[in-house]
């Protein structure tokens, strides 16, 4: 009888708010995206490396204030085409990820990467 794999499985929590009683939470951003370029491509993942952390090869995850989110689209912008996308999606207060396979996470004050 041949054994089934099934994954390790992860389940993370985040609160953009925080401990933040003024309300200027964080936002929890991912980016993913599909450029045809390949130099194109490569200085998007470097410029998105300032904000975040790359969590698969166009993937890109970043806890943001609001100002650093407004400067992350006009930075975006440039980068999209006819025939490239940019997605980009914004959680505010509490949220869930749950990761199937290999966990790449990297935790920090700013950031939560898996």
């Amino acid at each position: 009888m041949e054994s089934e794999y099934m994954p390790d499985t992860w389940e993370y929590s985040f609160d953009t708010e925080g401990e933040q009683k003024d309300r200027s939470g964080k936002y929890f951003v991912l980016v993913i995206y599909d450029i045809t370029e390949n130099k194109k491509r490569s200085k998007l993942a470097k410029m998105l490396m300032g904000f975040g952390f790359r969590i698969q090869k166009s993937a890109f995850e970043a806890m943001l204030p609001p100002n650093k989110y407004e400067k992350l689209l006009k930075e975006l912008k440039p980068f999209a085409t006819d025939e490239d996308s940019i997605r980009v999606y914004k959680i505010r207060g509490e949220g869930a990820i749950t990761v199937f396979g290999k966990d790449d996470s990297v935790t920090g004050e700013e950031v939560i990467v898996i």
